[in-house]
């Protein structure tokens, strides 16, 4: 009995399986018959809308085409075309080098004018032009508070150079334009920039004052950088009470000399501190009160046991570094 009520059972199942299949079968069947019929309704319309279209076109078409050829201008578009050819391109002329080359009678007498004599003269005739215009230069410095006057003691002050410095070289790119560096940069006491060009150290004050780039140094005092790295005794323009830059200026009471140096160089003069002090020079001493007191003015030496000669000697130790 247990087997027949299981047999029973499974054929039940079987057949509800397969009800539902025929049912699944049934749908898709219909959804198929809906998708045909909307097919086929689709291309009746599409038969039917291009048709309309075709005719309506084909009868605009013979009215033009009879219109035309009333008009004439079929026959005559039909002309145009087999007119239309490419351009023959124009033979080349074989020129004979050979030939003289055609130039005026008036011009054939004349002798060929060389250029390059004319710029060698108009170079000689500006370097005698020049010479003879050193007078028409004229350098103005406005007047400060104080007069400005040189002794002979400071004369003897400037310094020289045994070679010449080449200006826009250290600390300068491949264009000649200076590398400056905020951080790794020294600043020159001169020009106040900070480049990563070669400075001088003095080694009387220890100060910033005597960090100088070659430009500076070569240009306002007429000394070479390496001349005075090498030199051990070597002092600052500051130290010597000839410093001519525009802080040490206003505090001595003059106004700042701008750039001068070419005008100077022209004249001259080796540089701007050369041209200061020999055209400003007096032959009275400082005792006898000239007015010069403000430049023979010493900077005070620090002992060697103040905190801040300390901090100073180490910044530099860190700096030769």
């Amino acid at each position: 009995m247990a087997t027949r009520t299981r047999s029973s059972k499974k054929s039940e199942q079987v057949s509800a399986e397969d009800v539902d299949i025929e049912t699944e079968n049934d749908s898709e069947e219909e959804e198929e018959e809906e998708e045909e019929g909307r097919g086929s309704s689709k291309r009746l319309r599409q038969n039917e809308e291009p048709s309309m279209y075709e005719h309506i076109r084909d009868q605009r078409m013979k009215e033009n085409q009879e219109r035309m050829q009333k008009l004439g201008l079929l026959k005559l578009s039909q002309k145009l075309k087999t007119q239309h050819q490419n351009p023959q391109r124009r033979p080349k002329k074989n020129i004979d080098d050979a030939l003289p080359s055609r130039r005026s009678s008036r011009i054939m007498t004349l002798e060929p004018v060389n250029y390059a004599e004319n710029k060698a003269k108009g170079r000689e005739e500006g370097d005698s032009s020049s010479k003879d215009s050193k007078d028409n230069i004229e350098i103005f410095i406005p007047e400060g508070e104080n007069p400005e006057f040189y002794t002979e003691e400071q004369e003897k002050l400037l310094g020289d150079s045994d070679t010449i410095w080449e200006l826009g070289v250290d600390g300068c790119d491949v264009d000649g334009s200076r590398m400056y560096d905020s951080i790794r940069g020294e600043t020159c006491h001169q020009c106040r920039q900070k480049t990563l060009c070669q400075h001088t150290n003095c080694n009387r004050c220890e100060l910033s004052q005597g960090q100088l780039c070659g430009d500076c140094l070569y240009t306002r005092y007429g000394e070479n950088l390496l001349e005075a790295i090498e030199n051990p005794k070597w002092t600052c323009p500051s130290c010597r009470g000839i410093c001519n830059c525009t802080r040490c200026r206003k505090a001595n009471g003059w106004m700042p000399t701008g750039n001068i140096y070419h005008k100077v160089s022209k004249l001259g003069f080796k540089s701007v501190a050369h041209y200061l002090i020999q055209t400003r020079r007096t032959d009275k001493s400082l005792e006898e009160g000239s007015g010069a007191e403000n430049v023979a003015e010493e900077i005070p030496q620090i002992p060697a046991d103040t905190d801040q000669n300390r901090a100073i000697r180490t910044r530099r130790g860190l700096r030769r570094s």
